[in-house]
């Protein structure tokens, strides 16, 4: 049986307000909760260090810069992340234990393939 996403808490970061908004909406659909969202790293800075989120969803280049000091900051609280790009998984921040990649364009389906993935190893934890 798949991994129940409903009630996730998501703390999303993207640029583009439409992928934004598109990512919001699919989540929504799998009864997921955004407790918050940036579009500028900065931002996404000051959100990172105190947001209680299950998961994180990360684009890697935001407003052409690297999303890898707020990957950090997340893993090191051990929120698992899912980059959600168009980045190769080659580009992606190194060193985040707990992370997987859902490239763009994407669909729900996929979207809710990350979440399962990157969130499987916290549920055979408990």
């Amino acid at each position: 049986m798949p991994l129940d996403l409903a009630g996730l808490r998501a703390f999303v970061v993207e640029d583009e307000a439409l992928v934004l908004m598109t990512l919001e909406d699919m989540l929504a659909e799998l009864g997921c909760q955004v407790v918050a969202s940036a579009r500028h790293l900065e931002d996404a800075l000051r959100l990172a260090r105190h947001t209680a989120a299950d998961v994180a969803l990360l684009d890697v280049n935001v407003a052409g810069r690297r999303i890898d000091p707020v990957a950090e900051l997340i893993a090191a609280r051990g929120i698992p992340i899912v980059f959600v790009t168009g980045y190769e998984a080659r580009s992606l921040p190194q060193g985040i234990a707990r992370a997987t990649r859902v490239g763009k364009p994407f669909r729900a389906a996929e979207l809710a393939r990350g979440l399962r993935e990157v969130l499987a190893p916290q549920v055979e934890e408990r």
